[in-house]
């Protein structure tokens, strides 16, 4: 690695960098942490394994030359879990063998060593995007019992009614959509559709919208099926 960058980033996420050589997994820790990215360390394959298991990321930067498992073996597991965490494989090799095999176990993007901060974290921006374009939601919904959602309009039709939604609640709803895979925690919501600067605040504000918004989707709201709550973690979008 040979520079850092200063740039900023409106595409940000959660990354586990997999990476042995300690003093390069922390300088690029540094570098994407400076960029808004959460950002996790582990040194080896199979503790990757483990993470990856109990956590969720949305992209996860991976040597292939690991101790015990190597970086194939864990993106070939991974896959084998039907995890769709974008991957971003970091190589030293010239094997362009590896490289190939990397692309087939499902890898989408490489980067060879040695490189700059600059690059790896332009690189892990462009798949942040192309994630937020394949995650949108399409502007009609059609849900459970009939219920449609034109999120062009912030309308809710069911039972022959149209039912507004707020500009919130829309956005709400749009943010649940995209992130359909992973638990949506009560602090994401703060953070990225109310824009506070700052999520660690008692506020009961994302609840109440949450209510309120399940009693305009839900076909039953008491019992919700399409915004469901993850004890302890906070909300997930199930269709």
């Amino acid at each position: 690695m040979t520079d850092t960058t200063n740039a900023t980033t409106t595409t940000t996420g959660r990354i586990l960098i997999v990476e042995d050589e300690k003093a390069l997994a922390l300088g690029l820790r540094d570098a994407l942490a400076h960029s808004g990215h959460e950002v996790e360390i582990c040194h080896d394959g199979l503790t990757a394994l483990e993470q990856l298991a109990k956590a969720d990321y949305d992209l996860m930067v991976l040597d292939l030359m690991l101790p015990g498992k190597s970086g194939l073996d864990v993106l070939r597991e991974l896959r084998d879990r039907d995890s769709d965490v974008r991957v971003l494989i970091l190589t030293a090799l010239a094997d362009e063998e590896s490289l190939l095999m990397g692309f087939q176990l499902g890898a989408d993007d490489y980067v060879a060593k040695p490189f700059s901060a600059r690059e790896l974290v332009a690189r892990i921006e462009a798949q942040f995007r192309r994630r937020q374009m394949d995650r949108s939601p399409p502007k009609q919904l059609d849900l459970a019992e009939g219920i449609t959602v034109d999120l062009s309009r912030l309308e809710v039709h069911r039972d022959g009614e149209i039912v507004a939604l707020t500009p919130r609640e829309g956005d709400i709803l749009e943010y649940l959509i995209r992130n359909h895979e992973r638990v949506v925690t009560r602090e994401d919501l703060l953070l990225h559709v109310w824009h506070y600067q700052n999520a660690n605040v008692e506020t009961r504000t994302v609840d109440i919208h949450i209510v309120g918004l399940r009693r305009k989707v839900e076909p039953d709201p008491a019992k919700p099926s399409l915004i469901q709550t993850v004890r302890g973690r906070g909300y997930r979008w199930h269709s």
